[in-house]
């Protein structure tokens, strides 16, 4: 009789914990608490890197650059809003080196200058911004971070030979995303979404509203499609990983939604933004004018930071 096979428990066991400490902050449009079981893709990959003993790598595609709209954030540099995300995603991988000592790391994907010149951001800014980013790491001892970016990829090409290398090579085509806009819903919301925050953050449009959400819904394809281009080089690139996505991803998606601070919308993030310390000492996202009128303005580094509530 043949001996009876050890099941690879050891693995399953610390993947399951590991992604337990991830799921308080998961970030979907679903309903309701999900068990670990229910995220088989994110189990398997989890437990490649147990199996090896080695730290866990995530990616997370965000951190682009500010919104141009100055009604909703305080300048084109990283603030208080990126400081506090950047420690709970360091914070995050600490909590995962207790129970898994090889421990985790988190690498910040700035996807700006994909998208930058359909968001209508000047390239110079989101350097600036992505640059600030790693000495905001540096300064606060977030050694579990790292930042990645299309300069680690493509050099000191221009800005535009860059986009179109990056456009050519991985982006989907336009009739391609224009079917799966219409036949599957998370798409749908992802383009009415991209829409919403391209009509928003334009401050200095002439023409009627109409035109402008025209012209916006057209930017939004082209901004998908570059980030499914970003997305899919940061798989060439980080095959391994385990990804990380600020947008909102259906319970059991390749795509794990993670939520990076409170806020009343769950498209919010810290760079279409700014954040209010509330009076309890608890921390929240909202446009920089509604922060204005609940708070005073505090600096940092002789920069505008955040707002505390009056």
């Amino acid at each position: 009789m043949p001996p009876t096979t050890t099941p690879d428990v050891l693995p399953t066991r610390i993947s399951t914990a590991i992604l337990n400490l991830l799921l308080p902050h998961h970030r979907t449009a679903d309903q309701g608490p999900a068990s670990a079981e229910r995220f088989p893709h994110q189990l398997r990959q989890i437990a490649d890197f147990v199996r090896d003993d080695a730290p866990v790598t995530f990616t997370l595609p965000g951190f682009p650059c500010k919104s141009p709209n100055p009604a909703k954030v305080l300048g084109h540099l990283p603030d208080q809003g990126e400081r506090l995300s950047l420690g709970f995603l360091n914070a995050l991988c600490t909590e995962i080196e207790r129970i898994y000592p090889p421990g985790a790391r988190m690498v910040i994907c700035s996807d700006g200058h994909a998208f930058g010149d359909l968001i209508r951001v000047p390239d110079e800014h989101i350097d600036a911004y992505a640059d600030e980013l790693r000495t905001l790491m540096d300064h606060s001892g977030l050694t579990r971070l790292s930042v990645f970016d299309l300069r680690d990829v493509f050099g000191d090409l221009p800005h535009d030979t860059k986009r179109a290398h990056l456009h050519q090579s991985y982006a989907p085509t336009l009739d391609a995303l224009r079917a799966e806009v219409r036949a599957d819903d998370n798409t749908l919301a992802l383009y009415r979404g991209i829409t919403r925050f391209l009509v928003e953050d334009t401050a200095d449009h002439a023409g009627t509203r109409s035109a402008l959400q025209r012209e916006c819904r057209q930017r939004a394809y082209g901004v998908i499609q570059r980030s499914r281009a970003w997305g899919d080089l940061i798989a060439d690139h980080h095959p391994r990983s385990v990804r990380l996505s600020i947008h909102p991803q259906p319970i059991g998606a390749r795509k794990f939604g993670i939520r990076l601070l409170d806020a009343p919308d769950a498209w919010t993030t810290p760079w279409h933004s700014a954040a209010l310390r509330r009076t309890d000492g608890t921390w929240t996202l909202m446009p920089r004018a509604k922060a204005a009128e609940l708070g005073r303005l505090i600096e940092s580094d002789d920069r505008p930071s955040h707002f505390d509530q009056h």
